[in-house]
């Protein structure tokens, strides 16, 4: 394991420059789109490799709306759940997103802010309420991060997962402001719970009426609070402006940002962190700015990312669907997501998915397995609309050589050993049935393995 204390701050964050030792290929090219979105089929990569990095990267930043013409599709598939009323049905409708979204960083960024801010169903129970959630981090995933928590401290969703629909100036909840300073922008040891007490006063009387927000003004707390070094008589707004003004906020999310799109592990110095936390608050806490730095980096493009995160159950499946041009049912994917541990719009509590390790274990690995069992085994599943067999072909895989060959290409961010390049060999020779048959069960034992995990 790399040591983190030896990398040089200005090294790693300086844009990374192609080498004869590291050049721009496709090895580079599709960990790029692995991070900054879930994976990129063979033709995406080739016309990536043809342009810079940096050219590249400028697309992915700049692509951070919808077109109106795929939001259309897509919101129709999600009007059609939340007009029955169940949010259980809600997260098919997001994998089609994630699977066929021209916006790959849009969509990984708005799943990240959805394990964030996370807010779960399962309390609130409200179709329309989480889906308007669900956009609103959409359309402000790339954008000011100023915004996004003053609008998200109104949502209706998250009033009602953190209780704050309940907090009335003569006792005032204290569940929203503690997550506010802890989980969404500060971290732990940087506030007390004096703070926690006085911010939780600045949003009494906010409520929900007929599913909206509203202030009500005869339950707020109008008098003096002292919150983290600043007194006055504030509101809510006020409040959330007073925590997005300590300086340990740019470190909290920068940090955040490194191990979603770097490494899992080890945990960076904050010396290292400082140059991307300091352009986060110099671009006055807009996203999008500080992605760029961090994907343009040297140390984004080391060996201290590549093959240096455990892939999450979205990542996983989404990104070996997209590689390979695969369509299929996107119920059983969300059905199966949330038996491997990513139940979209059920996050497992406040804090979110744990990820890195927590992914994994003996039940999780034996999750993922039958689940892809289930998906390449279902007919109705198309590899860009054909057979897996002709897909191959069409890609230049006439044999089962070739198709462990392709698949690498694709989905691995390491090379395969010769021996375990020799054992899907023999274990599909071994298999009975027909060429589509021995190809798929090859598929599923190819994302079965374990550097298969590794993004």
């Amino acid at each position: 394991m790399k040591d983190m204390q030896g990398i040089d701050p200005d090294w790693a964050w300086r844009p990374f420059e192609p080498t004869l030792e590291q050049p721009w290929d496709r090895f580079l090219a599709a960990h790029l789109y692995r991070r900054a979105g879930f994976g990129a089929e063979h033709h995406e990569l080739e016309s990536a490799v043809a342009r810079t990095p940096a050219e590249v990267i400028d697309e992915l930043i700049s692509r951070n709306t919808e077109s109106n013409d795929f939001r259309a599709t897509g919101d129709a598939l999600a009007e059609s759940v939340v007009s029955g009323g169940d949010p259980k049905q809600l997260s098919a409708a997001w994998v089609y997103r994630l699977l066929f979204t021209p916006n790959q960083l849009l969509e990984k960024m708005t799943l990240f802010w959805h394990g964030h801010f996370a807010t779960g169903a399962d309390k609130v129970q409200d179709a329309r309420m989480m889906w308007n959630q669900n956009q609103f981090l959409r359309e402000h995933a790339l954008g000011d991060f100023r915004e996004l928590t003053q609008k998200i401290s109104q949502d209706p969703a998250m009033l009602i997962y953190l209780d704050s629909t309940s907090n009335r100036k003569s006792h005032p909840n204290e569940n929203f402001a503690r997550e506010l300073m802890e989980l969404f922008c500060l971290g732990e040891g940087n506030y007390s719970e004096r703070d926690v007490l006085e911010l939780a006063r600045c949003f009494t009387g906010w409520e929900i009426k007929n599913k909206r927000f509203r202030k009500n003004p005869y339950q707020h707390d109008g008098e003096n609070k002292h919150i983290l070094g600043q007194s006055g008589q504030f509101d809510g707004e006020d409040g959330v402006r007073v925590v997005l003004e300590q300086p340990q906020l740019e470190q909290f999310l920068a940090r955040k940002w490194y191990r979603y799109f770097i490494s899992d592990e080890p945990s960076p110095s904050a010396a290292l962190l400082q140059p991307l936390a300091d352009t986060f608050r110099q671009h006055n806490l807009q996203i999008a700015p500080t992605l760029k730095m961090l994907f343009k980096s040297n140390i984004f493009f080391s060996q201290h990312a590549i093959g240096r995160k455990i892939k999450s159950p979205a990542e996983l499946i989404v990104g070996t669907l997209r590689c390979l041009q695969a369509t299929t049912n996107t119920q059983v994917v969300a059905a199966g997501l949330q038996e491997i541990g990513q139940g979209l719009f059920f996050p497992p509590n406040v804090k979110g998915w744990d990820g890195g390790r927590a992914w994994i274990n003996s039940s999780t690995l034996l999750g993922r397995a039958n689940l892809f069992a289930n998906i390449f085994e279902n007919g109705a599943t198309r590899f860009g609309g054909q057979s897996l067999s002709e897909y191959l072909k069409s890609n230049g895989a006439r044999d089962v050589d070739e198709a462990i060959a392709y698949f690498e290409k694709c989905l691995l961010a390491m090379p395969l050993a010769a021996t375990t390049r020799a054992e899907l060999r023999q274990s599909v020779d071994s298999q009975p049935g027909d060429e589509e048959v021995k190809l798929r069960y090859l598929l599923r034992a190819f994302t079965s393995l374990p550097q298969c995990q590794l993004g």
